[in-house]
């Protein structure tokens, strides 16, 4: 009887494919500019969530925490501006530099130029300066 359960709950699982190598080749079809581009617009939602910019949750926010989620994105476009090329990077750094906006008119302790978030990547940001 033990063999007969052992047989019968075997039998499905070697049926179904796995559920890893389905993963592993549907990762394979997505162009690397996709999933760079998907990584840092989740950075940013998370960076303008805890800079308390979502509509419905205005009243959040974490500095620390944005500022470690726009200092991620703006290493992750650093490194990878080269893959991305500036069709899809401009906009990613026109969100960026948005955000790090957004962080020093949240902050009531305002960080030394070249020191805020982000800004060992980008360069200083100053909010009067003319964009490009």
């Amino acid at each position: 009887m033990t063999d007969e359960l052992s047989t019968s709950q075997s039998e499905p699982t070697a049926n179904r494919p796995d559920p890893m190598s389905t993963v592993s080749r549907d990762i394979a079809d997505v162009p690397s500019v996709e999933i760079i581009s998907t990584a840092a617009l989740h950075l940013m939602s998370a960076a303008a969530v805890n800079l308390g910019l979502a509509e419905d949750l205005p009243e959040h926010k974490d500095l620390d925490e944005a500022r470690s989620l726009i200092d991620a994105l703006a290493g992750l476009l650093d490194a990878s501006a080269a893959s991305l090329g500036h069709h899809h990077a401009a906009p990613l750094r026109d969100g960026l530099r948005s955000l790090q906006l957004a962080f020093k008119e949240s902050s009531t302790i305002p960080d030394e130029p070249g020191q805020g978030p982000g800004e060992k990547y980008t360069g200083a940001v100053h909010p009067s300066a003319a964009r490009r």
